[in-house]
């Protein structure tokens, strides 16, 4: 009688477990998603993504599909966060300074040379700081799962070599379309001409700019160095970039779901930032490959551009919020051990 009562038991031990939520997998429905970005295939950023839907597919146990749509076929970044907010698109990844028209305090991340190594950044943003951003952003209709990384930019044109300040003066400078890029270049004698990057390309093949400003990476996966002549290697600004997710979305899931997805966020960002600084140091070389002519500024010169946009950590404090600013700098103290 024991013997059956064990086995009854054993028997009902699963379905019972299912009716009331045990395992995880048991709660989570059939999902398809529209995941979206500016770089193209083989790029860090969607290398990234790749990793990160298959994650999401082996996690759910092939429940919830991730489908990819690089290469801005979706629209530019801009336009992109615009869709999520209207929860047309449920994720994308991009620079997260771009969110500093969303909610103001994003902008800190723009600031010119404020990081000197991604491990360095990776510690500012995974902590108080970058967590605290990511809370201001559900007001806004964006959720964020996650910071990954672009990286650290550096200067193209095609008019001439750039090896001092003074060699910037009167270029026209594509940036990204955030207000600290834009006073940036134009504080260092440049004309700014914020575009999205969707069309940076067919700008620089035209002439409608003379030059850009993006990570290694991108120029090789971009075919810039096919418009452009000249690459100065001046690290002046690194962009951390944001996975987000529709709220209107993210709000229509269960917590097994949502864990899902923030677990996935997080294995792939890890993965993401190894792959992208592997690639950034392997792609200066391929840059010279391609007959484009690399120049290194001096430290001598590299301060000289450091003094000259000194005056905008002080101007766009205000309009970040000081508060945010004064946190960031001590983070960074607290992290090099100040």
């Amino acid at each position: 009688m024991l013997n059956r009562l064990t086995k009854l038991a054993l028997g009902l031990a699963l379905p019972i477990a299912l009716l009331t939520g045990g395992p995880a997998m048991a709660e989570i429905r059939e999902h398809s998603l529209k995941f979206a970005a500016a770089n193209n295939k083989g790029h860090p950023q969607v290398m990234g993504m790749e990793k990160f839907a298959e994650l999401v597919k082996e996690k759910s146990g092939g429940k919830i599909e991730v489908k990819l749509f690089p290469g801005g076929v979706l629209g530019g970044d801009v336009q992109t966060v615009s869709a999520l907010q209207g929860g047309v698109i449920e994720m994308t990844v991009l620079n997260a300074g771009i969110l500093s028209s969303n909610v103001k305090q994003f902008g800190a991340v723009d600031l010119p040379f404020l990081f000197n190594s991604g491990e360095e950044a990776d510690k500012v943003m995974d902590g108080a700081f970058g967590t605290g951003l990511m809370k201001l952003l559900p007001d806004t209709g964006l959720v964020g799962l996650a910071y990954w990384e672009l990286g650290f930019r550096n200067l193209t044109n095609n008019r001439h070599p750039v090896t001092k300040l003074e060699d910037i003066k009167g270029l026209k400078i594509r940036t990204i379309q955030s207000p600290i890029p834009i006073e940036l270049f134009n504080s260092l004698g440049a004309n700014a001409v914020p575009l999205p990057y969707t069309e940076l390309y067919t700008a620089l093949e035209t002439g409608t700019v003379d030059g850009q400003e993006n990570p290694a990476a991108n120029i090789i996966n971009a075919k810039f160095f096919e418009v452009q002549k000249y690459m100065t290697v001046t690290r002046h600004q690194y962009n951390p970039q944001i996975v987000l997710i529709s709220k209107k979305f993210w709000d229509g899931l269960n917590d097994e779901e949502k864990a899902v997805f923030q677990s996935a966020a997080t294995e792939a960002r890890d993965y993401q930032r190894k792959v992208s600084r592997e690639l950034d140091a392997k792609a200066i070389e391929e840059i010279k490959k391609t007959g484009m002519e690399v120049a290194e500024l001096s430290p001598e010169e590299t301060q000289k551009l450091r003094d000259a946009v000194k005056p905008l950590i002080d101007k766009f404090a205000g309009q970040i919020g000081a508060e945010t600013v004064t946190q960031l700098f001590k983070e960074l103290d607290t992290v090099r051990g100040k």
